[in-house]
Formats: C-alpha cells, sequence, structure tokens
C-alpha cells in the first residue's frame, strides 16, 4: 500500500519517495473487491469516482451450494446513507495502481521511482537508510521515516528481523479467468458468489470482462498438471457442462497463508499491507485491509512531521491495525473458508440454515453487510486508545 501511503502524505505537503521493483505498474489479476469503506476514504482524492466508472457495481452477493443453488442473497443497497458507495466495486487493482502514479506525478515533491529494488533497510536515532538496486547498481538513500509495503515477502520486514507469524495452507488456489458469460446460464447470478461444496468448493468473481473462478487445489498436485489445459478444463466443466471447450485467458497458481506481523512499527519504520499482514482471499479483505493501514498510518504520520502529535502516536497505528488484523481480517478469512469447505452434511445443513435466517432477517442481515464489508472492523480499530 506504499502508492496510496505515498499520495496521502504527497497531498499534505509531504516530501515521499516510492521504491518499486517492477519496470512498470503490473496488471496482474489478484485482488478485484473494492469494498465500500474503502471507497469512501480513496474518494475524497478523485481515485473512486474513476474506478467505479471502469469496474461494475456488485449490489449483491451470494451464498451459493453446488448441489443447492442459490442459499443466501446479501442486498448491500442496504448501506445506503451510511457511505456513498453502497456497493462492491468488481475492479482490478493495478487500475487503483494507475491512479495513484498519476495522482502522484501532480506533486513535484512527490517521486516514484520503477525499476528500484529494495535489497535491505536499516535505521539509527536521525533517519533510515535503503539500499536500492537500480539499473546502474547499488544506491543508498536517507528518509526520516520508511513505509514497509513491499508485500508478503518483505525486504523491510526480513531486514528487521520482525517475525511473520501465522502457517500456510496446505493447498494452493488456482484462479482461472474467463469470457465465458456465466451469467447467462446459472439463475440470478450476482457478480461476488461463494459457493460451498464438501468436494470441491468455489468462488466466482466478474470483474469488467471476465469471470474469474477461484479453486483450491489438491496439495500432492504437481504446478504443471494444475496449470495444463486438461486439468483446467475438467474443472470448469465440473461448475458447468458445455458441449464446447473453455477458453481461459488467463490461469495462475499460488500459496495461501494467514500470517500477521509480530510487529507494525520498529523505530522509524512501520509495516503495511501485505508486509504486515496476508489472509486467504475469501472476503476480499487483504487488499481493503491495506488501505486502511495506510489512512490509518498516513493521518498519524502526518501529525507527528507537522508536530502536532508526539513519535508515541505512531504506536497507536501498531495496536490498532494489528488488533484488528487478528481479529477480524485473519479471523474471519479463515473462518469464510473452513464455512465453504464443511464436509460434514449435517453442519453444513446447519450454516446454510443460519445463512438463510440471517439474509430474512433486517437487522441480522445487516449486521451481516457490515461486517463483511468492513466497517466493523474499522470501527474496533477506531476504538483502540
Amino acid at each position: 500500500m506504499g502508492l496510496v501511503s505515498a499520495m496521502v502524505l504527497a497531498d499534505a505537503g509531504i516530501d515521499v519517495e516510492v521504491f518499486e521493483r517492477n519496470a512498470t505498474v503490473m496488471e496482474d489479476l489478484r485482488a478485484s473487491t473494492f469494498h465500500p469503506p474503502t471507497l469512501d476514504m480513496l474518494a475524497p482524492y478523485g481515485i473512486s469516482d474513476v474506478l467505479v466508472e471502469s469496474g461494475l457495481k456488485a449490489r449483491f452477493t451470494q451464498q451459493r451450494d453446488r448441489r443447492k443453488g442459490l442459499i443466501a442473497e446479501f442486498d448491500l443497497a442496504r448501506l445506503e446513507g451510511s457511505t456513498a458507495y453502497p456497493f462492491r466495486l468488481q475492479c482490478e487493482q493495478w487500475k487503483l495502481n494507475l491512479e495513484l502514479v498519476k495522482k502522484l506525478e501532480q506533486y513535484p515533491h512527490a517521486k516514484v521511482r520503477f525499476g528500484c529494488a529494495v535489497e535491505a533497510a536499516g535505521q539509527d536515532d536521525t533517519g533510515v537508510t535503503l539500499k536500492v538496486r537500480t539499473l546502474d547498481g547499488l544506491e543508498e538513500v536517507r528518509g526520516d521515516y520508511l513505509i514497509g509495503a513491499d508485500g508478503a515477502w518483505s525486504t523491510v520486514r526480513r531486514s528487521l528481523g520482525i517475525e511473520f507469524e501465522g502457517y500456510t495452507y496446505p493447498e494452493r488456489f488456482l484462479v482461472v479467468s474467463t469470457e465465458f458469460p456465466f451469467e447467462d446460464q446459472f439463475e440470478n447470478l450476482s457478480w461476488v458468489n461463494y459457493i460451498s461444496d464438501p468436494e470441491e468448493w468455489c468462488v466466482m468473481l466478474k470483474v469488467p470482462s471476465l469471470w474469474r473462478v477461484l479453486f483450491p487445489t489438491a496439495e500432492q498436485e504437481s504446478d504443471e498438471r494444475v496449470l495444463s489445459d486438461e486439468f483446467i478444463e475438467a474443472r470448469l466443466q465440473g461448475l458447468l457442462p458445455r458441449p464446447e471447450r473453455y477458453e481461459v485467458v488467463h490461469r495462475t497458481l499460488y500459496k495461501v497463508h494467514q500470517r500477521v506481523a509480530s510487529r507494525f512499527r520498529l523505530g522509524r519504520v512501520m509495516l503495511a499491507g501485505d508486509a504486515a499482514h496476508i489472509n486467504n482471499p475469501l472476503g476480499g479483505m487483504g487488499m481493503n485491509g491495506g488501505v486502511h493501514d495506510a489512512f490509518n498510518l498516513t493521518a498519524k504520520l502526518i501529525d507527528v512531521i507537522e508536530g502536532r502529535a508526539p513519535d508515541s502516536l505512531l504506536d497507536q497505528y501498531e495496536r490498532q491495525r494489528r488488533t484488528v488484523a487478528i481479529e477480524y481480517i485473519n479471523a474471519n478469512t479463515a473462518r469464510n473458508k473452513q464455512l465453504i469447505e464443511e464436509r460434514d452434511e449435517a453442519v453444513r445443513d446447519r450454516i446454510h440454515a443460519e445463512l438463510r435466517a440471517t439474509a430474512a432477517d433486517p437487522q441480522a442481515s445487516m449486521a451481516y453487510i457490515r461486517k463483511t464489508s468492513m466497517f466493523d472492523a474499522l470501527e474496533r480499530a477506531r476504538s483502540i486508545a
């Protein structure tokens, strides 16, 4: 979440420099869901409406079952009045990154340096030091503070010796993207669907030009087999049999973790986003939680830099966001996976009955929507002194 942090700091008049390993913004197909409060945060900077124009408004989310069909549907339009964006926005994260780079180009005191890989980070009483690998060789850079938002394999986190506590799932997640119009084949299919099954659960998400289907894979299957045309075709045919073969536009396979850094702040260095916490994608809380980290942290950092608050205010960032990462983001995504893959039929029946009852009860439904849209997590963070 380095670009989000840089934008907020630059908008406050603070000099910022961003180091990006890749040569340009990567158009990858991982995160694709923006929750309402995330859009509310980005809106004052002119970014949310741009994203809405290029994304899909998912008013409904659905809990489905492969054998039983639709179990429960939740209408985010019920959030009207508490947010300017009462829907999930289905839009690829790289589009956000492109807008952030454009925004940063407008600030003369902000710099985004592509093709710069951070190889080490250190600090002393007066500032932080980065060793950065560029095309011209190794360069040393100094700054007052450092936000390590360099992903799950964070060099910054490892340089400081901060533990990344948690576990890795034995199975990997396979994401297959296709232009096939599933909405024409499944009755009343929403743009966001969590589909339970004791043998092979899946998630179906629509982005503007593609359907993305996420499948778990068996631990013993090789990467080559899982990514093969035959294997992927069989998975898609199992989801929706058809005489023709599916045209696959993109495929990716990755390991999934539930981990939280033991520290979010160490001296002049703070961690945010995947460098601080990672989780499975069931619920779309990873990227959104990272954006929430960035806004929480930068608000405090601005007050410290401008002399309105003591340096100790940054400890509150760790207390607030680390608590939320553990209690809400990691806990809820882990539970989402547990529920969707449940094998015991009696337990599955109970889960489905509870979901139907929740959807049918206005008060319970609103509580469910607020929790899954991450409003509750933000409230919890604000409650921590």
